[in-house]
């Protein structure tokens, strides 16, 4: 071990204690990314306990790199590493600091009348929901990872969900944040504020970078009331076009109590039924796509139910479902969006896969699923497309699994650039975006060089050299 490479080391033991950097075998966990598209080789995971030691390892590194701008340290900021764009993981050089921030855990503050609460960047999901909901508030971000994934990742990466329709994206429930910068300030910005024009909104800057412009350590969010009743039904349909019908019929009847709409094909309803036979599929066999809907009401369970049925009564006499079912219990209500959460387990499964995580206006759905499906098949006969995701704000899972009977990891070899040239060429054809909630990561670099207009890469480059002029943050994710 090179001298400057000891002294680092020696600096980062100074500053959060020798059991909390970690070095040698045994990295997998923060190495690994979670669909095991690549293996780094970390220098060291750090694993601070404060905003404090965050920034102190940030000077640390930064002085390191500033000796050494070519071979100096970087750091890769990591969350719960639920990523699946490669963008949490270090790169194979072995000169990376990765910065885990699970240590930081705790819930700093809620405020019952201002419906906020205050977290640091390691707090797991599913605990700032159940601590919300014991204090009587609904925090809405929900996604199939939300039992290991953070806020600060969530934030990091602008993370969607089941439930945007309503109350939008992480961007959209945050009102401030905690950010160390790659100078190793730290910026306190967790203001509770729902109205602040003082300059540049910075908060939003930093959410959806990726850890490239500074690292979030806390974050104040917003809080709803708890609904009075859930209500949940899965809805068979025999089209796409027809599902949009239903979610315009859903709006009309629902209004703001519309909290999740998911579409769902078939072949991804097969693939959880194969995999996963402990999971049972409502409406087997009634139609090549289904709708989960989520009915949310501040009035009363009777109010819920009225309405609900009178929307499912309208769907099916006209014709845009065929058949429903509505959950009568909180047991049936999980198992029905357990399904829907198991679907990238089940694809897992089948073996390795293309991800497309597109957004396209949600009226152009129908034509562009029909014409990035046509497309595929010409090019790739017997292609299957496991298509399923948040019809309710235009963004959809539209991922390929190689033919019945084709080896997987010989599909991506052979096919997957191809494959994302043409549907990412769709999706910009119709308007949309190849990356609507997942981020870029390392794994898209090359795609925001072709499908972001030059003037946006510009400013991007630009602010990217004025907060981190030596490349310590995160480098080769978003921007090349």
């Amino acid at each position: 071990m090179t001298e400057p490479v000891t002294d680092l080391l020696a600096e980062l033991h100074t500053v959060v204690g020798a059991d909390h950097v970690l070095t040698g075998d045994g990295l997998a966990a923060w190495e690994q990314d979670w669909r095991r598209r690549q293996r780094g080789r970390a220098l060291a995971v750090v694993r601070p306990g404060s905003t404090a030691e965050v920034a102190a390892v940030v000077r640390a590194c930064a002085q390191a790199r500033q000796r050494d701008p070519l071979s100096g340290p970087s750091l890769v900021p990591q969350g719960g590493n639920t990523g699946l764009v490669v963008g949490g993981v270090p790169d194979a050089s072995g000169r990376q600091v990765v910065l885990s921030l699970q240590r930081m855990n705790r819930l700093r503050a809620l405020d019952a009348d201002n419906l906020t609460l205050t977290a640091e960047a390691g707090c797991v999901l599913s605990v700032l929901q159940q601590q919300a909901q014991a204090a009587g508030f609904l925090f809405p971000l929900s996604l199939a990872a939300e039992g290991s994934c953070t806020i600060g990742g969530n934030l990091a990466t602008n993370a969607g969900g089941t439930q945007v329709l309503r109350y939008g994206n992480a961007r959209e429930l945050c009102l401030g944040v905690e950010v160390v910068t790659a100078q190793g300030d730290i910026w306190n910005g967790l203001t509770g504020l729902r109205k602040d024009n003082t300059g540049y909104d910075l908060r939003h800057l930093m959410i959806g970078s990726e850890g490239t412009l500074g690292i979030i350590t806390a974050a104040t969010l917003k809080l709803y009331p708890l609904p009075v009743a859930r209500l949940t039904a899965w809805v068979a349909v025999p089209s796409v076009g027809q599902a949009l019908a239903l979610l315009r019929l859903a709006h009309r009847h629902l209004g703001p109590g519309l909290t999740g709409f998911e579409l769902m094909g078939q072949l991804a309803l097969d693939l959880v039924a194969r995999h996963l036979p402990g999971q049972r599929v409502p409406l087997p066999g009634s139609g090549p796509w289904a709708v989960l809907l989520e009915n949310s009401d501040h009035e009363s369970a009777d109010h819920a139910r009225a309405r609900f049925d009178r929307l499912l009564e309208e769907a099916l006499e006209t014709g845009c479902a065929s058949d429903a079912v509505l959950a009568h219990t909180l047991a049936q209500a999980e198992a029905m969006w357990q399904v829907r959460e198991s679907i990238p387990l089940a694809q897992a499964q089948e073996g390795l896969n293309i991800k497309h995580d597109i957004a396209v206006p949600i009226s152009a759905i129908p034509d562009f699923v029909a014409a990035a499906e046509t497309r595929l098949q010409a090019a790739v006969p017997g292609v299957r497309i496991v298509n399923f995701g948040h019809l309710g704000d235009g963004n959809l899972h539209f991922n390929v699994q190689a033919p019945e009977h084709t080896d997987p990891a010989a599909f991506l070899r052979d096919h997957e650039a191809m494959v994302n040239e043409l549907v990412f060429d769709t999706v910009q054809a119709f308007g949309g975006s190849f990356s609507a909630e997942h981020g870029i990561g390392g794994l898209k670099v090359g795609h925001l060089a072709r499908y972001k207009p030059a003037p946006a890469l510009a400013m991007m480059r630009a602010i990217k050299q004025a907060l981190d002029p030596l490349g310590l943050l995160n480098p080769g994710r978003v921007l090349a």
